[in-house]
């Protein structure tokens, strides 16, 4: 208090007019030690002379000085928090069922299809196309989400390309006739032609192509993207397996020579098995046709499944697959380590890979100054996931015939609470359930907005478990009876493992913030 009143009652005259930095830093020190008040009649009474009378220097010190007082002790600064997040009603969620109980699919034989129409996750547009709903859009975009951590640990940068591509570049690259009646095609209103991108590998291209200076040190280049991809399918089938309009995630790499071409193709190539990995999936590289994607080298990722589309020939003893189309027709003995015997089964086609050489940017100019600072055509690669075509086929091989399983980390919701039925002789224990959905879905970090209420009380526990068991929830809390009890116990049901339970609150708590999400 007597050094404030020193500073208060001082006069300017009485001030060193030069001070330096180490003199300015402990005027600073003492200036933080002066209550508020005391700072700010100080600042008040020197603001007009002070500049001419100390050095710039320290007239700052003393100014972010009071500043940073005033900020921290001032009543109508808070600090901010985020919202309190409600949980979703279930009876408010958007989730139309395509069929009435017990109605068959009729001539589908995808049980993903026939599970995701059910369920309400999509719904049917124009054939091969699709409506997707809000549950199956957050499943959707955290498998994006898990894509995008990959993509981002080997290097890869997001963009996004346009769908309407220009006729031009896909006849510089030689593959506008090539394509055939799969590719969408248009005429502008000046009979300028276009399609709609089934891929980008010629977009990419002149984009690399229209920088002029890139030098090796940028290399290798990973540029990737998730869009929508149309493909005129002749016979588009099995919901989201096989369309015309779906999700894709497209890489291309651009690398100073073949030798590390080939070392971001196999870079990639793990990641995509990482991805699989963690949404716990069987999965299988295999060799594969280029097509008229082109290039020397190329694999497919397949979820080896009965409805399956692609024929698979794999060796029992040394593990190496091969779509049957790249192998000899009838050839049973495993080329690689010339003993085993090649077995068939069926796979789901779920990633592509491809080594491309200079195929497109030689045909495009696509330049890199190398370490001589001559231009030089850069190798490419490219790398392609099914989005959406994941999230269907993920579904085909982990679900029974009723019930939907998810891979735990892309599930839409984590948990599912339910209260009592109303009028029940549990009916006190709804406002339990309120209360610790809310406090779920706010308090667990991994939990936030993971966490469903079925608030439609009007219906009994089994009917809404059922409901639950279908959409797959990886865990349902039943909040009965025993919730009111002095000791509080919820019954907790595991989808995933079947498991079923009573634990406290604490138990819980402890359960679910083990819960994998992205």
């Amino acid at each position: 208090m007597q050094q404030a009143a020193v500073w208060r009652n001082c006069s300017l005259h009485d001030l060193p007019e030069e001070e330096d930095i180490s003199r300015t830093q402990n005027l600073a020190h003492v200036s933080q030690n002066l209550s508020c008040q005391k700072m700010e009649g100080f600042m008040h009474h020197c603001h007009r002379k002070l500049p001419t009378l100390l050095s710039r220097t320290l007239f700052k010190a003393l100014k972010r000085s009071y500043i940073s007082c005033t900020i921290h002790t001032s009543p109508l600064v808070s600090v901010p928090s985020k919202p309190t997040i409600p949980p979703p009603l279930v009876s408010r969620l958007f989730q139309p069922s395509n069929f009435r109980e017990g109605q068959e699919g009729g001539d589908m034989t995808c049980r993903s299809q026939r599970l995701m129409l059910h369920t309400g996750l999509i719904h049917p547009s124009n054939p091969g196309c699709f409506y997707y709903l809000p549950v199956a859009l957050r499943s959707m975009e955290k498998l994006v989400r898990l894509i995008d951590e990959e993509m981002h640990a080997i290097g890869g940068q997001k963009i996004d390309m346009p769908a309407l591509c220009s006729a031009e570049l896909w006849k510089k690259s030689g593959r506008w006739e090539l394509m055939g009646k799969e590719m969408f095609r248009l005429l502008d209103r000046h009979n300028a032609e276009y399609c709609l991108g089934p891929t980008h590998e010629e977009a990419v291209a002149e984009l690399f192509a229209s920088q002029t200076t890139i030098s090796y040190k940028k290399l290798p280049l990973l540029l990737y993207q998730v869009t929508r991809k149309f493909r005129d399918e002749q016979k588009p089938k099995f919901g989201l397996l096989r369309g015309r309009e779906f999700y894709m995630k497209d890489m291309y790499s651009f690398d100073i020579n073949e030798e590390a071409a080939l070392q971001t193709y196999h870079s990639v190539c793990q990641s995509y098995g990482r991805i699989f990995d963690r949404l716990g999936l069987t999965w299988v590289q295999v060799q594969a046709a280029t097509g008229n994607i082109g290039g020397t080298l190329s694999h497919e990722f397949q979820l080896p499944a009965d409805i399956g589309e692609d024929q698979l020939l794999v060796c029992g003893n040394c593990g190496f697959s091969a779509n049957i189309e790249t192998m000899e027709q009838g050839q049973t003995e495993c080329s690689q380590c010339q003993t085993g015997t090649l077995t068939e089964s069926k796979g789901i086609e779920v990633g592509h890979t491809f080594y491309l050489g200079a195929k497109y940017s030689q045909a495009f100019k696509a330049l890199f100054v190398n370490a001589s600072n001559v231009p030089a055509v850069a190798e490419m690669g490219c790398f392609g996931l099914g989005v959406t075509r994941i999230l269907a086929a993920s579904i085909e091989v982990m679900s029974s015939e009723d019930a939907i399983r998810w891979p735990g980390c892309i599930a839409p919701y984590q948990v599912c609470v339910l209260p009592p039925k109303k009028g029940s002789k549990a009916n006190e224990a709804t406002l339990v359930a309120e209360k610790l959905s809310q406090s779920l879905g706010n308090s667990l970090p991994n939990l936030r907005g993971e966490v469903v209420l079925d608030d439609r009380v009007q219906m009994t526990i089994g009917k809404r478990l059922k409901d639950a068991k279908v959409l797959g929830y990886p865990y349902v809390v039943v909040v009965g009876q025993k919730a009111l009890e002095n000791l509080p116990s919820f019954e907790v049901i595991c989808q995933q493992s079947g498991e079923t339970m009573f634990l406290s609150k604490e138990g819980l708590v402890d359960l679910l913030s083990k819960a994998e999400t992205i």
